[in-house]
């Protein structure tokens, strides 16, 4: 048995091609499919099935497409209401691929019916768990509804341990999330390959004697999550169709400023050093680039229902373009370039200030507010005296809680603060962009009250 990893660190999510040398198996593809179907043609392998932990809240999912185009079963649990043709599989039941036995384990927390997948070739075992066990962890349990998530975390407990002890100990362990994504809770180690062996020494859903206790630490840990996930799984449901990935032809210089003049959603895809310096009116900063979360953010913050317009340099848009198919943002159009004043000449240019912490400390007035864009549990643990929180996820929504005047604006790395910033001003708003690790602030002299 082979295991080729598909990982999508935007997300912080891994697909799986399983083979045997001759047959595959793919386990929780992502929608843009052609990454899959080329890990099978480099191996020489024919996919023959498709297979779904569950109906994921954090991306779309590629698995009817690829099981259309390639021919093969598709795979998803039998209690699943979804609206397209598949083969459905239930607890215990067991499916040869090749010379590979795969078994459905139910193992219900992060959803309902959610299925993990033991993969058997000889003496050799693999598991594929999704968002029940991962490495340190369990999947989140509060995305289906407030009303579910203590019964979700007491079913999590159970699945974990049921899996740790179906499966043999020396099993390769293969969760689709944990590396990243919103998807997972509690104290993931960062690891990137793991046994069940070493997971029931070190999981705490697996070593805590105490279910009661494993329910309400993790309950209690939970943070928010991104609000596009409210509409990941009624499109899991439906069955989403193909990624477009074409990349769509330059808007000329006229539209594009038509466009920001009637304040349409323009996004910034540069460095958040360079838009601090120069940039058109009424565009709003989400740097992308390797290990941001520009997807997650800009789904996250952004209308659901708005038409964007990208605007960076070719390779970054395309990139862009790909990893926002992946959460159902489709076909946004594009400006291709990175020089603000030849985009759209016609528009207004534009910068705000850029500091790190003796920046801040040296030239804030006292009376300036700082506003801090962490989550309300980053700003519990420690902050600022005197700062203001409001959450980038509840700026837009919260625009008008804001202070007037300058406003010194941080985040915990700078990202999430270049993003508060350009959209503060946008509305309107005077902001400084404190682009600074909030890990180094005491040792630069910034006082802190820690909770």
């Amino acid at each position: 048995m082979d295991v080729v990893v598909i990982d999508t660190p935007q997300l912080g999510d891994r697909s799986y091609l399983v083979h045997d040398g001759e047959v595959a198996l793919v386990v929780d593809p992502q929608r843009d499919t052609d990454r899959i179907e080329q890990a099978a043609a480099d191996a020489g392998v024919r996919i023959t099935h498709v297979a779904e932990t569950h109906l994921h809240n954090d991306y779309l999912t590629g698995g009817l497409v690829l099981a259309r185009s390639q021919n093969a079963v598709y795979l998803v649990n039998a209690a699943d209401e979804v609206q397209f043709e598949h083969q459905p599989i239930t607890d215990g039941e067991t499916i040869p691929v090749g010379s590979l036995r795969v078994t459905a384990v139910a193992t219900p927390g992060h959803t309902h019916t959610h299925l993990s997948y033991i993969v058997t070739a000889g003496e050799e075992q693999a598991v594929f768990s999704g968002g029940s066990l991962l490495y340190g962890s369990v999947g989140r349990t509060d995305l289906v509804s407030a009303d579910d998530t203590v019964a979700l975390t007491h079913d999590q407990y159970a699945s974990a341990r049921r899996l740790a002890q179906e499966a043999a100990g020396e099993a390769a362990l293969y969760p689709t999330h944990g590396f990243g994504s919103f998807c997972s809770s509690g104290p993931s180690t960062g690891a990137s390959a793991s046994t069940v062996a070493e997971q029931i020494e070190a999981n705490h859903a697996l070593t805590d004697p105490d279910e009661e206790h494993f329910v309400r630490e993790l309950i209690a840990n939970l943070t928010a999550y991104p609000s596009y996930y409210a509409h990941m799984s009624p499109a899991n449901t439906q069955g989403p169709g193909p990624a477009e990935l074409t990349l769509p032809e330059s808007l000329d210089p006229d539209e594009l400023s038509r466009r920001l003049d009637d304040d349409e959603w323009v996004v910034d895809l540069r460095n958040r050093v360079a838009f601090a310096s120069t940039h058109l009116e009424g565009t709003v900063s989400f740097e992308y680039g390797d290990g941001s979360n520009f997807t997650t953010y800009l789904g996250w913050i952004l209308p659901w229902d708005k038409k964007l317009t990208l605007v960076g340099a070719r390779e970054d848009v395309e990139n862009a373009i790909r990893d926002l198919s992946r959460i159902g943002i489709d076909s946004p159009d594009t400006a291709i370039g990175t020089d603000p004043a030849s985009l759209a000449p016609m528009a207004g240019v534009t910068s705000y200030p850029r500091v790190d912490w003796q920046g801040m400390l040296a030239g804030r007035p006292e009376e300036e507010t700082i506003l801090d864009v962490r989550r309300t549990d980053e700003y519990d643990a420690a902050h600022i005296p005197g700062a203001v929180n409001i959450p980038l996820h509840e700026l837009l929504a919260r625009i008008g809680e804001v202070p007037a005047g300058r406003l010194w604006v941080h985040c915990g790395s700078g990202y999430r603060a270049g993003i508060a910033a350009s959209l503060l001003q946008r509305g309107g708003k005077d902001p400084v962009h404190i682009d600074a690790l909030f890990a180094d602030a005491a040792s630069a002299g910034v006082a802190l009250i820690k909770g």
